[in-house]
């Protein structure tokens, strides 16, 4: 099927006030083609994607739908054109069944004006052979995986004869799996004519999936290229505006002193016999893949969920199970992977989630006073390059990498001996992750003792002095720098001790 224009904008600004968060935005999504929107975070891609859902109006340029001029006052305008946005985090009803989700709002009725359950029920069941997935329709929506969520969406849009399809950073939260039936839905999609945007900072999934790369940076449109014309390196300078040749900018620390002891940590039907050591200066990489039992083993660690047995000490003094609190008087500190929901309080100010965990050190006659909150935090702030118009700028509205910042700022500030940091640069652009990675370097050769989970082998490979690899909540391997390959990784991650001993 030769691939036509299906949405055009050019020209397109967007200005809040004196702050212009997009200017010269440009977009070109063609029939049967899957079009990816990449750049740093604030480059303005979700302004761009807000003015196509009909969710924020464009100042100036040109907006045409099927080559007719269209102006989106409301999401309903939107969709009832034929444009559907399938979110990182979907939002449906959890009590309402998978049927009753997708059909929300425009129920099928017979004589009467009855809902005819049964041929919903049946059409849904269409939609789900089409797209080659088995899901209940009468199941309810709450307790579903984000993935199946997603896949909800996209037969709500089917359902719709959506024309655009527009898939925002919808890998995030899914395992290889997920991602790899996700990718065979939306090629569907494509050769059924549909014109589909792929937002993402993953760029193996970019060029997986992607037929066009269009870049942002500053709020502007840079240019738009056939993915197998170009390559990484390009794609991230015209992202960054400059060659990033140290991604991960590994410093030469000097190893210490065994500061972080694991021995013998078993939990049933989680993980079993976990034992490792961490020293200052050391980053060390807890590798595997999704389910292998890595977050677990952290989250036992930091005292966050309960073990049988083992034992975990910080400069040898014993930590008591099942508390944070004891783990962090004894000097460790743990960034979560989910950093919205467990690293953060999105209502609150940068201010307030920065002191939290040192609230206790900053506290006078029982009165913690917002000047002091400030000393604290501007500290903070500053040694982390936050990105923040002020202290009292709430944590909700930074980017994803200005929010990983504050939780490292957070745990920083209570001057830990060993930091834990689960998927450091998730969700973040490929600028921000250098800017992490030079962190955690330079806070290695300052002593820190560093455990890191990354799911990314070339961070795992690029930052680790040494790699641990889990497969099926069993560590392994133990590779050196100089033995860490993607091949001994993957293999390890993949092949049980059990297999190897057979």
């Amino acid at each position: 099927m030769a691939a036509t224009a299906t949405l055009t904008l050019t020209g397109v600004s967007k200005r809040f006030g004196s702050v212009v968060a997009l200017r010269d935005g440009e977009l070109e999504l063609r029939s049967g083609s899957i079009n990816a929107l990449v750049g740093e975070n604030g480059a303005g891609k979700s302004t761009l994607v807000k003015i196509i859902a009909g969710l924020y109006e464009r100042d100036s340029g040109t907006f045409e739908l099927e080559g007719q001029p269209v102006d989106f006052r409301s999401t309903a305008e939107s969709k009832a054109a034929g444009i559907a946005v399938i979110y990182q985090e979907p939002t449906l009803f959890p009590d309402l069944s998978v049927t009753e989700n997708i059909f929300m709002g425009r129920q099928l009725t017979k004589s009467f004006g009855r809902i005819d359950r049964p041929a919903m029920r049946a059409e849904v069941e269409g939609l789900m052979q089409r797209l080659g997935v088995q899901i209940d329709p009468d199941r309810p929506a709450d307790g579903l995986s984000i993935a199946d969520q997603q896949i909800i969406e996209i037969a709500k849009a089917i359902s719709l004869d959506a024309k655009v399809l527009i898939m925002d950073e919808p890998t995030a939260a899914l395992s290889g799996v997920e991602v790899d039936r996700l990718f065979t839905v939306a090629r569907q999609l494509r050769d059924e004519g549909r014109a589909l945007m792929f937002i993402s900072h993953r760029f193996e999934e970019v060029f997986d999936l992607c037929d066009r790369i269009t870049v942002m940076r500053d709020g502007a449109f840079i240019a738009t290229v056939d993915t197998d014309s170009t390559s990484v390196p390009e794609i991230v300078k015209m992202m960054v505006g400059r060659d990033v040749n140290e991604l991960f900018p590994k410093m030469t620390a000097e190893i210490g002193e065994t500061v972080l002891e694991v021995r013998n940590l078993n939990m049933p039907g989680q993980f079993s016999d976990i034992s490792f050591d961490v020293h200052a200066g050391e980053i060390v990489a807890l590798a595997g893949l999704v389910g292998a039992g890595r977050s677990e083993v952290v989250r036992a660690i930091f005292g966050v969920d309960p073990y049988e047995s083992g034992t975990v000490k910080i400069d040898g003094r014993q930590i008591r199970p099942q508390s944070p609190a004891t783990a962090m008087n004894q000097g460790l500190a743990l960034v979560p992977e989910d950093r919205r929901k467990q690293g953060l309080v999105i209502d609150a100010t940068v201010r307030t989630n920065i002191t939290d965990a040192i609230r206790s050190q900053i506290v006078r006659n029982g009165i913690v006073t917002v000047n002091r909150e400030n000393i604290s935090a501007k500290e903070w702030a500053a040694r982390l390059e936050v990105k923040a118009n002020a202290m009292d700028t709430v944590a909700g509205t930074l980017s994803g990498g200005n929010q990983q910042k504050v939780v490292l700022a957070k745990w920083l500030a209570t001057n830990p001996k060993v930091l834990i940091i689960d998927e450091p640069t998730r969700g973040i652009d490929v600028g921000t992750k250098s800017e992490v990675h030079r962190m955690m370097s330079e806070l290695a050769c300052k002593g820190l003792a560093i455990l890191m989970i990354s799911s990314e082998l070339p961070e795992v490979l690029g930052m680790a002095d040494r790699v641990l690899v889990m497969c099926e909540g069993r560590i392994t391997a133990e590779l050196n720098r100089s033995e860490a390959t993607p091949e001994s990784v993957m293999h390890a991650a993949t092949h049980s001790k059990k297999e190897d001993a057979a």
